[in-house]
């Protein structure tokens, strides 16, 4: 079965879209098959492109992002395997609203490495993005590894 992973933020036009288009690039690049979105727990910024700063990171990374910003739906339970927070409090978020029955793992993302959240970079500068790009690099390798057994390789 093809894995089918989402991505989670507050807003959805930060963390979680970097994260979404860096891990789609790094199991492109691993020759793994995934299938990859993001959303936000809040409803803030629906419809929106990612932040600026989000956008001008991944690009100079050589990394493509395009996404819509949205919020998670109960049905995103039941048609991801797993469901990735980017800190603990929209893991909180997220289990309060997973249905008793959901099929998809929720977790903090960072628990596939160092039990880190991802720091929300958006009332900063660009190296905020810029660090949190390398905690997705970082991550997406160390989630792809669990999933593969395959040894890391580096974006």
């Amino acid at each position: 079965m093809v894995p089918k992973v989402l991505i989670v933020c507050l807003g959805n036009i930060c963390r979680s879209p970097m994260g979404e288009a860096v891990l789609r690039k790094v199991a492109k690049d691993r020759d793994i098959d995934i299938v990859v979105d993001s959303a936000g727990t809040g409803a803030y910024h629906l419809g929106e492109e990612p932040d600026e700063r989000t956008t001008s990171t991944c690009e100079k990374s050589g990394v493509p992002i395009s996404h819509e910003a949205r919020q998670v739906q109960d049905k995103d339970f039941y048609s991801f395997t797993h469901i990735l927070a980017a800190d603990t409090s929209n893991l909180n978020d997220l289990l309060r609203k997973k249905p008793e029955d959901a099929t998809a793992e929720v977790k903090l993302w960072g628990s596939y490495l160092d039990g880190k959240s991802i720091p929300d970079p958006y009332y900063g500068g660009i190296q905020g993005f810029e660090n949190i790009y390398q905690q997705c690099v970082k991550l997406s390798n160390a989630f792809l590894d669990t999933l593969s057994g395959a040894p890391s390789a580096s974006l």
